[in-house]
C-alpha cells in the first residue's frame, strides 16, 4: 500500500493550497480518509476525515469552515483544500487510511503516507 502526499508548499497568510493523496495497491473505495498534521515540537492532529463514499465527512474545529477534505474514488485519490491559511496551519501534512475505528483517532488509521510541508507566513 501507498499513499502518497503533494501540494505542499510557501504561501502567505490568508493565501490557499490544495493537497492531494494518491493510494495506490489498496482497495481505496473501503477506507475512509482522513488528514492529520504535526507542527514542530506538537503532536499529530486530527484536521479532517472523509467516509469511503464521501457522504460524510468530519473537521477539526481549528480548520471548520476554512478546509474542505474531498475524494475521488476513480482516481483514488483524496483532497484537502485549505483556504484562509493561517500562520498556525504551518506543519506536516499526513494522509492515511481507515478500514475500521474512529476517524478522529491516528492510532486507528491502518495506512500512512509521508507527509508533505506547508509552511504559511505570517
Amino acid at each position: 500500500v501507498q499513499l502518497q502526499a503533494s501540494g505542499g508548499g510557501l504561501v502567505q497568510a490568508g493565501d490557499s493550497l490544495r493537497l492531494s493523496c494518491a493510494a495506490s495497491r489498496l482497495t481505496f473505495t473501503s477506507y475512509f480518509m482522513g488528514w492529520f498534521r504535526q507542527a514542530p515540537g506538537k503532536e499529530r492532529e486530527f484536521v479532517a476525515a472523509i467516509s469511503d463514499t464521501g457522504g460524510s465527512t468530519a473537521y477539526a474545529d481549528s480548520v471548520k469552515g476554512r478546509f474542505t477534505v474531498s475524494r475521488d474514488n476513480a482516481k483514488n485519490t483524496v483532497y484537502l483544500q485549505m483556504n484562509s491559511l493561517k500562520f498556525e496551519d504551518t506543519a506536516d501534512y499526513y494522509c492515511a487510511a481507515l478500514r475500521y475505528g474512529n476517524w478522529r483517532y491516528a492510532n486507528d488509521y491502518d495506512y500512512w503516507g509521508r507527509g508533505t510541508l506547508v509552511t504559511v507566513s505570517s
